[in-house]
């Protein structure tokens, strides 16, 4: 391989995985945040401004971004952020068909949410070539917390107002407003409110002005 050749390799993959840090696509980034009434805290990777530009990657307002937030979408694949959404730093949410959050969830410290997962079934490729399997979309819904480093696997629903705990590995469907921890994940006990507390339904949230 010669240095020209050695030189272009390199380029195409500073373009593919840099391309956030350049100025003008940074820019563009915050714009899009903008007009959503939303938030994002440099650095943010993978390939959201293509997502943004064409609409596969929703983001709700009030929804904030912390530094290195991974978001990597197919080209079919589509991602939905509510409102009031927090991601803390180092979350990632890959999607190959369609990976949903629902509004006011937030997502601790280097969680991984995703729809797909790697094949591996083929010995005479290379892992990384193999592409990917789906089980169906993965939702997470509004009002959960899941603590740092869950993983929630291809599809998976999260009912809403759940809690699931650090280091969990989410490989099936928790129902609404239970605590679940472990690996994989099982139901600890539900979440219960005092009598006569009304708990808000997820479509009647006010984002409010903050």
């Amino acid at each position: 391989m010669t240095l020209d050749s050695r030189l272009k390799l390199y380029l195409q993959k500073w373009r593919w995985y840099e391309r956030n840090t350049l100025p003008w696509r940074r820019a563009r980034i915050h714009l899009h945040m903008l007009r959503r009434q939303a938030f994002v805290r440099w650095p943010i990777q993978g390939n959201v401004l293509e997502a943004l530009d064409d609409g596969r990657l929703e983001v709700g307002a009030h929804t904030l971004l912390e530094p290195q937030c991974w978001i990597t979408i197919a080209p079919e694949g589509r991602v939905r952020i509510g409102a009031g959404c927090f991601l803390n730093i180092a979350t990632m949410v890959a999607a190959q068909h369609e990976v949903t959050i629902g509004d006011h969830t937030m997502l601790a410290n280097g969680c991984f949410v995703s729809d797909a997962s790697h094949r591996f079934d083929d010995p005479a490729v290379p892992v990384p070539w193999q592409g990917f399997t789906s089980k169906g979309p993965t939702h997470i819904g509004p009002n959960c917390w899941l603590g740092a480093n869950v993983v929630v696997t291809s599809g998976v629903t999260i009912g809403e107002r759940c809690v699931v705990g650090a280091n969990s590995v989410v490989t099936q469907d928790l129902p609404a407003r239970v605590i679940a921890a472990g690996s994989p994940a099982r139901v600890i006990r539900p979440i219960e409110y005092p009598v006569g507390l009304a708990v808000v339904p997820p479509e009647a949230t006010d984002v409010g002005a903050g």
